[in-house]
Order: C-alpha cells, then structure tokens, then sequence
C-alpha cells in the first residue's frame, strides 16, 4: 500500500483570501469615472479640451515607458496608472494651457514625483498635483488665464474670466463684500457653466463618477465625506459670522476644486493613510487648510496646497492611526 503523497504547506502572513481586484482594474474604474467630466470639459471648452487631456494622457504614458526604459525596469505602463495620472493632470489645468505647458506638467508628474521615488506605490505626494502646483509657482499667468465657456451650439468665445472664487476673492479685496451675482449663479456652478480648470466646472458630473466609485467600492466614505463635511462646517462658521464677506459652504462645495480634489486626489491610495482612523483625520486636515487658504491665503484655491500637506503628514499619521496587532497586550496589561 502507497503512502498518500505530502502537499506542502506554506506558512504566510495575512491577507489569506484574494478581493480579486487587481492595480490594472481599479485605474481602469477610476478612469471610467472621470469620462462625464472629461466630456463635459470637451463640451464647455472644446478643441483645447480635447487636445490638453490628450496630451497629458499620451504624455505621461510615455514619460514612464521612457524612465522605465531608461532605469531598466520592467514596462508597466498597461496598468493604467501613467494614464490616469495624465488624465487627472489635465482635470486640473486651465483650458487655455499652452501645449508645452501640458506637456511639462506630464515630465513632472512622472519623472519628478513618481519615478524618482521608485515608481508606483512609493511617491509620497500626488503627481498629478505636484505638476499643478509647480506649473502654478512657475507660469502664474497661464494658470490662472480661465477661458469663458461655450457650449456646443453657441458661438465660440475667446474672451477670459474670471472663476468664482477668483471673482469672489477679488471683490472682497477692493471692496469688502461679496458680490450678490455668486450666490445667485449656484446652479450653473452644480451644472458647470463657469470658468475654471477642465476638472473643476462641474460638481454634477464628478458626483456621477464618485457613485461609480462607491458602487464599485472603490472610494470609502472616510476621506471625502470628512473632507467635505469639514469644509461645510468650518466655512458655514465664517458665513454664519459675517455672510456679506463670507460665501455660504454650498458655494465652496461647488466651485474649484473641491470635487476633484475629495474624490480623486485625496482618496489617493498611495499618499493617503490606511487606517480608517488615520483616514479621518487625513480628512478633516485637508478640509480645514482649504477653508484656510481659500479665505485668508493669497490664492483663491486651497484644495492642491491643502492634500499635498497632508500627504506630506500621511506617515506620521499612519504611525498613531495603526491599529494594534491581533493578540496584542498593552504595556501593564495581562498576558
């Protein structure tokens, strides 16, 4: 009689079970849920739309098979990731971004806060904000050119003007009150009839794709809904204090790029923390420097600044935020 024959047993630590979700399948997801945004941008902006998110798109890619072929590492840019980079890239440009530009932001974005670092799953900070806000110390006035939007089927507008929160810092610099006119134009703003970056004009849209993200879970709530329920609360302080200087949270919720930022660029697995707890206070930290800057800062967004300070904080706050090891005893306790 034959002895049955031994199966090896491997020892390792956890997770045991695969979730079955793969890098290649959560980018592709995330970039599924940016397409009403993108073809809304392509719809308020047209041609220059389309022409910057495929530049940073195409552009990006082919920074990281570049830095991939250069480092000899292996080519990974089917996963998707150099591409939703590129895409979120363009989300946050002004429609008027000259090509260069575009294609500057792409180098910096990948070479610069990505590959250098080691690629992905080691950059400490966005990339795709690291290029915003790089392109926005270094051209500040091509940044903050905003095209006036015209749909398609309107007679095409080359005049600028100015965003909402650019229009309402101004105003309250020359005159100390807010202009009545932003208040009352809340509903193009949830709809995207403004100036702004391609990714900012319209609150309806990135909502869309942030369902798409929870249905497919994706997103958790604890960075977005804390992000944005700061940003409600501490911004309907000040309104509450003095409405005629301070916008109301409905307004903030709306314009710039609060959207983006809270479902995209926040909730960024890499630059943000893992822990729930952590998560929640990454959350409220982005809320309250957004609220800060938008209303006493020198530039009328706060959103970009805000979650690059917070991921410069995610290790520490990984660090307190950890929860304890299954089994484990505190110092004096039984064991």
């Amino acid at each position: 009689m034959t002895k049955p024959e031994k199966k090896p047993v491997y020892i390792s630590s956890s997770p045991h079970v695969h979730s079955g979700e793969t890098t290649d399948k959560v980018m592709r997801a995330v970039i599924y849920s940016l397409l009403p945004a993108s073809a809304l941008s392509i719809y308020f902006f047209g041609l220059p739309a389309l022409v910057l998110l495929l530049l940073c798109t195409v552009g990006c890619v082919a920074f990281e098979a570049l830095c991939q072929k250069v480092m000899a590492k292996p080519l990974s840019i089917a996963d998707g990731s150099a591409a939703l980079t590129g895409l979120l890239l363009a989300l946050n440009l002004p429609p008027a971004c000259p090509w260069w530009m575009a294609l500057l932001g792409s180098a910096v974005a990948i070479i610069v806060a990505k590959q250098v670092y080691g690629g992905l799953g080691h950059n400490p900070f966005n990339p795709a904000l690291v290029a915003r806000v790089v392109l926005l110390i270094s051209f500040p006035v091509q940044m903050t050119t905003w095209s006036a939007p015209a749909p398609f089927g309107s007679a095409p507008d080359a005049i600028t003007m100015a965003t909402p929160l650019g229009e309402w810092k101004t105003a309250v610099m020359l005159t100390g009150k807010l202009p009545e006119s932003l208040q009352a134009g809340l509903g193009h703003y949830f709809i995207g009839n403004m100036a702004g970056s391609l990714g900012e004009i319209s609150a309806l849209a990135l909502l869309l794709g942030a369902a798409y993200l929870f249905w497919k879970k994706i997103l958790t709530w604890h960075v977005p809904m804390t992000y944005l329920g700061t940003v409600v609360i501490l911004s309907g302080l000040f309104w509450l204090i003095d409405p005629t200087r301070y916008p109301s949270p409905l307004f903030h919720l709306l314009t710039g790029g609060l959207m983006l930022g809270a479902f995209y660029m926040a909730t960024d697995m890499v630059t943000s923390p893992v822990a729930p707890r952590g998560m929640l206070v990454f959350g409220v930290g982005c809320g309250v420097l957004t609220v800060l800057i938008r209303l006493f800062g020198g530039y009328p967004e706060g959103v970009s600044f805000a979650i690059l300070l917070m991921n410069a904080a995610t290790p520490l706050i990984d660090r307190f935020s950890r929860p304890k090891k299954f089994g484990a005893v505190q110092a004096g306790g039984a064991g």
